[in-house]
């Protein structure tokens, strides 16, 4: 199957999690949400490396997510990368100094353009890369909720009042 009819939707998804909503509000996030890039950078080294309730910190969440998202642009370029990954090295990482936790983010904002660029092209995937494409952006989601539970500042706009994309805009 090709992604030419999913291509646009999905690209919406992505980029809503991580660049915010726009004025008309979001699928997945609530109007006027920052997203998680802009989430990430009102967050401190010492907040991100912040382990919580015995779990883990949020510096460990961004490696993971930059992690799985450079899987999925090594899988774009051709490669097979699911057979080795190394799904526990990419929570090693629970702290991280100043300079570090910009280079984490800056990395982190990479690989994801990067998959953004990926999801805009149609390709023909199976459909296991289909569902593999399309959880990925469902992960993602889960670990931005998680990430904005583990330090409330960060969290987006209350849905009160909320008007979504979905029910403004006007079918004719």
């Amino acid at each position: 199957m090709n992604t030419a009819n999913v291509a646009g939707p999905l690209s919406t998804l992505l980029s809503e999690l991580v660049d915010g909503t726009p004025p008309t509000g979001g699928y997945m996030l609530n109007r006027k949400d920052a997203g998680l890039f802009a989430s990430l950078e009102r967050l401190s080294a010492a907040e991100a490396s912040e382990i919580i309730d015995g779990g883990s910190s949020i510096a460990a969440h961004v490696d993971h997510i930059t992690y799985y998202a450079s899987l999925i642009n090594r899988w774009a370029a051709g490669e097979s990368p699911y057979a080795d990954a190394d799904w526990k090295a990419s929570w090693t990482r629970t702290t991280v100094t100043q300079e570090t936790w910009v280079e984490r983010r800056l990395e982190l904002e990479r690989e994801f353009r990067r998959w953004h660029d990926v999801l805009k092209e149609p390709r023909d995937v199976t459909e296991a890369e289909l569902t593999g494409i399309i959880a990925g952006i469902a992960h993602l989601a889960y670990h931005l909720g998680a990430i904005r539970q583990m330090d409330r500042k960060i969290r987006g706009p209350s849905a009160n009042n909320e008007v979504d994309a979905y029910t403004s805009v006007k079918t004719d």
